[in-house]
């Protein structure tokens, strides 16, 4: 999603925060786009740095990158799930920043269990022993399988393939396609206690990933470092529960949200319960993981439809910023009535934005006639007190010299929006 390439009623979408099947085409696009160009440079640096390489690191990364690249030939479509899945990001970042060296080598290692997923996915054939010299072969999107001995085997069954760790500790069969009921294989081991499967949320394709070794950057989230929560303390009912009411909430509210939410976030990923303030749960999103919406368990529906609303809209917004940048560099802070600490132009052009998403929500929810009451009464509560705040951080931002052009341009239509919506306020009263 280049400047060339992103049409004018795109921007003007984007910028209006409304969820349309274009705008979802072209993040989706942008973020595939991003993803290969962090291949293409895993690739180069392998290249440029292949004689420091130890043998068995130099092997594995040309077998893993040959089974990927059979994968992708097979099925083109298929494979693109794997390499966009928000936590290769998240791997594909660390990687690059990595120094030479053991720290390097570890983490060109997670390649094996992307080009075996990339190959499950495609139906494309493949045997042989492979590498997992941290224990853990973490499989993006599915789960991880132990593995003490450093060592599993890969081959077919069925039109599958299966893996199993070499000394016999765990096995799975890999499931072929993604489905939104993940169809129950990928929750069977063939034997062993080695497996641990990602559990799939109710209705469309997302998961629950609490075992993913990329899916919280170190040291951990915002100022007090939270970290993820582990399996042990993940309770999938209350998630799923949650997960399930909150999708309700938001497809009574505006369908185009539910669309929008099921296309563009793939993981809802668990933060520990150590860090909150105020009562109110830690969310984010990492900017090289889009897709995956990291929190702590809300306390209700309604909580959680909102951060869904709120990361989704800081996912769509990095997208663009990667493609077309909105803001120059500049060393100005401001205040916003959301955060204590001033903030640079970057950072209030972000969090103006999911505001304003939430705004939309809000006045939407508040006169939604299908959601319960609690819902719409809470939606007009907020977009009565947050609408002052948005259009206080707009002033903000149509008076700093730190917006590009195009990012000038997408704040005056974030304004219009923010003033049509006023407008409908008032004729509808």
């Amino acid at each position: 999603m280049t400047r060339a390439s992103v049409p004018p009623e795109v921007l003007t979408a984007l910028a209006g925060t409304r969820p349309t099947p274009a705008v979802t085409e072209a993040l989706r696009a942008a973020v595939h786009a991003r993803r290969m160009l962090l291949f293409k440079a895993l690739l180069v640096r392998v290249e440029r740095e292949h004689a420091q390489l130890p043998q068995p690191v130099r092997r594995g990364f040309e077998d893993d990158w040959a089974l990927l690249e059979r994968a992708e030939r097979t099925d083109a479509g298929a494979v693109r799930e794997v390499l966009d899945y928000p936590t290769t990001g998240a791997w594909l970042t660390e990687a690059l920043a990595a120094p030479a060296g053991p720290e390097f080598e570890a983490h060109l290692a997670h390649l094996t269990g992307v080009a075996v997923v990339a190959a499950a996915r495609a139906g494309c054939s493949a045997t042989g022993t492979l590498r997992v010299p941290s224990g853990l072969l973490g499989l993006p999107g599915l789960g991880v399988l132990r593995c003490p001995s450093g060592r599993a085997r890969v081959g077919g069954r069925d039109g599958r393939l299966r893996l199993v760790e070499a000394a016999g500790h765990g096995a799975v069969d890999l499931p072929r396609r993604r489905t939104g009921a993940q169809d129950g294989t990928r929750d069977r081991a063939v034997r062993g206690s080695g497996w641990s499967a990602l559990r799939a949320l109710p209705g469309g394709t997302a998961v629950l990933d609490d075992l993913d070794p990329y899916r919280v950057p170190h040291p951990g989230i915002g100022p007090t470092a939270v970290p993820a929560a582990d399996r042990a303390h993940t309770d999938h009912p209350a998630w799923a529960g949650r997960w399930r009411r909150a999708r309700a909430l938001l497809s009574a509210t505006d369908q185009g949200r539910i669309f929008e939410t099921d296309a563009l976030v793939h993981a809802l990923v668990p933060l520990a319960a150590a860090g909150r303030v105020g009562g109110v749960p830690t969310g984010a999103t990492v900017r090289s993981a889009p897709g995956a919406v990291l929190t702590q368990l809300p306390a209700g529906a309604a909580e959680l439809a909102e951060t869904l609303v709120h990361e989704t809209h800081h996912t769509k917004l990095a997208a663009l910023d990667d493609s077309v940048p909105l803001c120059r560099p500049g060393g100005t802070m401001y205040r916003v009535a959301w955060r204590p600490d001033p903030r640079p132009a970057s950072a209030v052009l972000q969090g103006t934005y999911a505001h304003l998403a939430l705004l939309d929500l809000w006045w939407r929810a508040g006169r939604a006639s299908g959601a319960p009451a609690t819902w719409r009464q809470r939606g007009a509560e907020r977009y009565g007190r947050y609408r002052e705040q948005v259009g206080e951080a707009l002033s903000v931002l149509r008076g700093s010299d730190e917006l590009t052009c195009t990012g000038r341009h997408f704040v005056e239509e974030m304004h219009r929006h923010h003033a049509d919506l006023g407008t409908v306020v008032r004729n509808s009263t």
